[in-house]
């Protein structure tokens, strides 16, 4: 599955290039807003942060909301206490776009995240020219080589990688990339399957001046309120928020009490 995600994502990047080329990236970069910086936020304050994100529909779910208007959820998520939004850009599996991106970015003053299978500095590029702050880089579908240089282009862009993981050597090479925002992903991308302890299990692995970001399966307050005793500082929530509540869960979820202070 991840295999085929990335091959996927890979073949649609190298099809945007037929319309915008790698120097009218660089043209709209120079045009950009400056970065967002999210250490300077991130992990603070004495309740759970949250990372809302819009998500139409998944691998293992299938469709989980329309979402016609991405920058109104956005701006739904940001007033009712969101720390940053994550927009699914991957086209095939989960229903995103770019253009969600953008409409994103303009909705919000809050750090933005590009979530999509990037191997690619093109899609780095990308996620800069269309006003992300973070861009995720998936430990599980990079050799540690590409994942320290993505990351490092990142950081060239004065962007933030978000690095996720999803076993102990993970967490050992997320961190001796040099990683301070790191995620621990319950959901293995190979299989689709959870495991809701693993959060717990892995945690204790990461140094105490990374940000821990629990994600999926948050369906409540009390699945925040786990991941809090096991030493989040944030979670990244997509599902329960586009097919439920979203600014009374937030209210919820970023009203739980951090453990890591």
């Amino acid at each position: 599955m991840l295999e085929d995600l990335y091959a996927g994502a890979e073949a649609d990047a190298l099809a945007r290039l037929e319309q915008v080329s790698l120097s009218q990236l660089e043209t709209l970069i120079s045009k950009a807003a400056t970065p967002i910086d999210c250490h300077s936020s991130f992990g603070k304050g004495q309740t759970i942060q949250v990372i809302a994100e819009i998500k139409r529909a998944s691998p293992s779910k299938g469709d989980l909301a329309p979402i016609p208007d991405p920058a109104a959820l956005a701006a739904t998520y940001a007033s009712a206490g969101a720390s940053a939004i994550s927009v699914l850009t991957e086209e095939r599996k989960f229903k995103g776009s770019l253009a969600d991106l953008v409409a994103v970015r303009a909705a919000v003053a809050i750090p933005v995240l590009r979530k999509d299978f990037v191997s690619m500095e093109q899609q780095v590029l990308e996620a800069r020219a269309y006003g992300a702050d973070l861009v995720l880089l998936i430990v599980a579908g990079l050799e540690q080589d590409k994942l320290v240089k993505l990351a490092s282009f990142v950081e060239s862009f004065g962007m933030t990688p978000f690095v996720e993981t999803h076993s102990s050597e993970e967490v050992s090479r997320a961190v001796d990339s040099g990683a301070k925002l790191i995620g621990i992903n319950a959901r293995d991308l190979s299989t689709f399957e959870t495991d809701r302890n693993l959060f717990e299990e892995l945690a204790q692995s990461l140094p105490s001046d990374c940000i821990a970001v629990a994600e999926s399966a948050v369906r409540n307050t009390e699945d925040v309120s786990a991941y809090a005793k096991a030493g989040a500082d944030m979670v990244l929530v997509g599902e329960a928020l586009v097919t439920g509540d979203a600014a009374q869960l937030l209210g919820e979820f970023t009203s739980v009490k951090k453990i890591r202070l």
